[in-house]
């Protein structure tokens, strides 16, 4: 992946899969929506702390195989 800018998280909403546990176990957010051309995920523990960047073909790749089986 090409590096680019990093976008600007300040005011977007965080979205946790419907699968996580209520007892704060390892989970990830996700920035949601998020509109461009990288997806931010972080720690769902660590919410002031750094998120990582995934392309969004390769993220929408992912979930697709999760979702697929």
């Amino acid at each position: 992946m090409e590096p680019t800018s990093r976008p600007d998280l300040n005011g977007v909403a965080w979205r946790k899969s419907s699968y996580s546990n209520q007892e704060g176990g390892d989970c990830v957010e996700v920035a949601d929506p998020f509109r461009g051309a990288v997806v931010p995920v972080r720690d769902s523990k660590v919410p002031h702390g750094p998120a990582l960047y995934f392309d969004a073909v390769s993220w929408a790749a992912f979930i697709g195989e999760l979702k697929g089986g």
